[in-house]
């Protein structure tokens, strides 16, 4: 078992930054890729962001130049770094790591709002 703890969600006015974190409870390093996904209300969970084990990465074209996804293999912790929020990146953000059929976070919400 896998357990993934989400945090840094929260309320930010559009054009603002915030940085969410996914602490796992397992080493990271060995792991081939970690993803961030969300799911806004009334929408299908989509993937954001994805980091493999070399360090290669893929986002979503919504996100490009905006996001930046990385890993700290020290602290087994995923980041998901946002800039220039806009309105449309409302949703709940869920941490995924790929082991075994996967495991996810509980989500963080995440509001972008004037």
């Amino acid at each position: 078992q896998v357990q993934l703890v989400e945090s840094g969600g929260g309320l930010v006015q559009p054009g603002g930054s915030l940085r969410l974190s996914c602490e796992a409870s397992t080493r990271i390093s060995s792991i081939y890729a970690m993803a961030w996904y969300r799911q806004a209300p009334g929408k299908q969970r989509a993937l954001v962001a994805r980091i493999r084990f070399g360090g290669g990465t893929n986002y979503a074209d919504s996100v490009k130049g905006r996001f930046t996804i990385s890993r700290d293999n020290a602290k087994n912790t995923l980041y998901l770094q946002m800039n220039s929020l806009k309105p449309e990146d409302t949703a709940v953000y869920y941490c995924n790591v790929e082991i075994g059929n996967g495991y996810w976070g509980q989500g963080t919400q995440v509001t972008v709002s004037s």
